[in-house]
């Protein structure tokens, strides 16, 4: 059952190996699921993942997961074995070529954290609703 103000189809979860060319399928799957046009939701996503294969390396299992939220926003979760490395924001130099994947994270989210566990983490971001 739909939660009120979340994404339509109900909650999402996939497993998988964060590895490259995983990540436009997943940008695919998560549109389809939601049904509609979801670009803040799919930047999240990816950026998440992109942020296990590039600090973790490529191979790692993660868990993507999709739900509803209060206020009618849309929750993202990706959870992997590390719950050491944490992402910071960073202020990227003008000529970088990466560190503004959580800086773009943080634009389009109305919120965002990390959840620790001993064997693992969620990184997760809120985002205005399913069709942002």
């Amino acid at each position: 059952m739909r939660a009120p103000g979340g994404p339509p189809g109900g909650p999402f979860t996939r497993e998988l190996l964060a590895v490259p060319k995983e990540v436009p399928g997943l940008r695919r799957a998560v549109r389809a699921h939601l049904g509609g046009p979801c670009a803040d939701v799919q930047l999240c996503v990816s950026e998440i993942v992109g942020n296990v294969i590039r600090h973790l390396g490529e191979g790692t299992p993660v868990t993507v997961h999709i739900r509803g939220a209060a206020g009618g926003r849309t929750r993202v979760e990706v959870t992997d074995p590390d719950p050491r490395a944490l992402p910071v924001l960073v202020r990227a130099a003008e000529d970088a070529e990466a560190g503004r994947g959580m800086a773009l994270l943080a634009a389009v989210a109305v919120r965002w954290g990390v959840r620790q566990g001993a064997d693992r983490k969620t990184v997760w971001c809120e985002v205005g609703g399913f069709g942002s």
